[in-house]
């Protein structure tokens, strides 16, 4: 027997420390006070003992295994844990026959964990329906994925989705305490950290307590002896450890997708140094700098537009030189435009004209084209009418012709005058407005229509 107690304490000894603090009970998990604390959805949920089918989204390291495992002990259910990274339908069928048998055999309900679950494609995400629809299975799906985009309407509409947040830099500093004193092999070393390596670590963990533990795993293995004959975790230590530190960063994933619209939406709310500090946050994650040079390129359409053309070109210059010169050299060209876009006066002016017009050309007939605007490159198109009629612009003062209309007949009617392109009164925007403006007033004046209006004068 002792033999046995014996390896059983060398096997946890061998475990990561990160394994070996995973808390045993509610009162012990650090984090997720939004759904835990009295009073709170989840909490609710567990003081009742009723658990219903749930999704746990959040980033990693937040608790999302840990919680489910400590709900199925809480209320006193078997548990089966399943990765979608290395499960396949062999394992969910053998899963679901080990569900039935507990209901069947020993009337226990079971926890099904699936970790990972936004891995499964449809067919294996809807092989689980069956199962949650007739109780063989309290379904608990963990991703770090936005679950509007990644799991089935299905599965969504039986499931709770509760949101995890990374973890404050209080509550990692608490998971790092609890380890420095709980954790008998830390406790056999003698290890302890200083205030200052204490924040460094807490804040390159980045909410993410696992993160924070293997951290101080790691750190424990080089600290220097302390006078006590200890050891003692200092910033010199993990310096070693966070050579080349990267920031949270997915590459497509939510977190990818929270970035660039960190970004988009300072740029077009006129904020250089936000801008800034998200282009970076992107690029010190690692994402492709070209891929941030073509939404810079993006924004000069959507957000400035006519308000000053000369983003674009800015703009697309970056593009080149992200191009030409690649990383780091270039990304000081690209911060350049970044900047650039968030100074420069706004308009949405294309983009909204861009959607209208788009939209009528959708929903609209396939109107022919006037013939006087046909092109007429031979005698015979010619004789069929094409091009007669057409004024050209040059012929007239400022270079336009007053009553002249471009659009089918047809939807020249429809529109009364509306038009999609409304400048704004900001940059260059502004001369474009008034200039508009002088032409409508020009056409509103003329005594030829091209398209005569009922109680107008027409053609003459």
């Amino acid at each position: 027997m002792s033999d046995l107690l014996s390896q059983a304490r060398n096997t946890t000894a061998a475990q990561p420390l990160a394994a070996r603090q995973r808390p045993q009970t509610l009162e012990s998990y650090v984090g997720q006070s939004h759904l835990l604390a009295p009073g709170k959805a989840l909490r609710e949920v567990i003081e009742k003992g009723h658990l219903h089918s749930m999704i746990f989204w959040g980033p990693p390291g937040v608790g999302k295994t840990t919680l489910a495992r400590l709900l199925a002990a809480h209320v006193n259910v078997h548990f089966i844990a399943i990765s979608a990274v290395f499960a396949g339908v062999k394992d969910i069928r053998a899963a679901m026959e080990e569900a039935r048998l507990m209901r069947d055999q020993w009337q226990k309900q079971t926890l099904l964990f699936v970790d990972e679950v936004h891995r499964f494609n449809k067919s294996q995400q809807d092989a689980f329906l069956p199962y949650i629809e007739d109780g063989t299975v309290i379904f608990i799906g963990a991703t770090t994925e936005n679950p509007s985009f990644e799991l089935n309407n299905a599965i969504l509409s039986r499931c709770r989705v509760y949101v995890l947040q990374s973890l404050t830099e209080d509550e990692l500093r608490q998971v790092v305490n609890n380890a420095l004193a709980g954790d008998a092999v830390l406790q056999k070393q003698r290890v302890s950290i200083g205030p200052e390596a204490l924040q460094i670590m807490v804040r390159a963990a980045q909410g993410d307590a696992r993160t924070a533990l293997n951290l101080l795993e790691m750190a424990a293995d080089i600290a220097e002896a302390d006078p006590a004959g200890g050891l003692l975790v200092t910033e010199k230590t993990l310096g070693h450890i966070l050579q080349g530190n990267i920031h949270r960063f997915d590459k497509g994933g939510e977190i990818f997708h929270d970035q660039i619209s960190a970004l988009h939406k300072a740029v077009r709310g006129s904020s250089p140094d936000a801008a800034l500090y998200w282009c970076l946050r992107m690029l010190d994650g690692g994402c492709d700098p070209l891929y941030v040079a073509r939404r810079v390129v993006r924004m000069a359409s959507e957000d400035i537009g006519n308000a000053d053309p000369r983003a674009l070109q800015i703009a697309l210059n970056a593009w080149d030189v992200v191009e030409r010169l690649g990383s780091p050299e270039s990304e000081l060209t690209l911060a350049q435009a970044v900047i650039y876009m968030a100074c420069a006066p706004k308009s949405n002016a294309v983009y909204v004209a861009f959607n209208q017009a788009r939209q009528l050309v959708a929903n609209a007939p396939a109107y022919d084209v006037p013939m006087h605007i046909r092109n007429a490159p031979t005698n015979l198109m010619k004789d069929l009418g094409y091009g007669v009629d057409y004024r050209y612009a040059h012929d007239f003062p400022d270079a336009f012709v007053p009553g002249d209309s471009y659009f089918p007949p047809e939807l020249h009617e429809k529109l009364h005058g509306a038009c999609f392109y409304q400048p704004s009164s900001r940059g260059l925007e502004q001369k474009i407005g008034d200039k508009l403006a002088h032409l409508a007033q020009l056409n509103q004046n003329s005594g030829w229509q091209r398209y005569p209006v009922q109680g107008k004068g027409g053609k003459k």
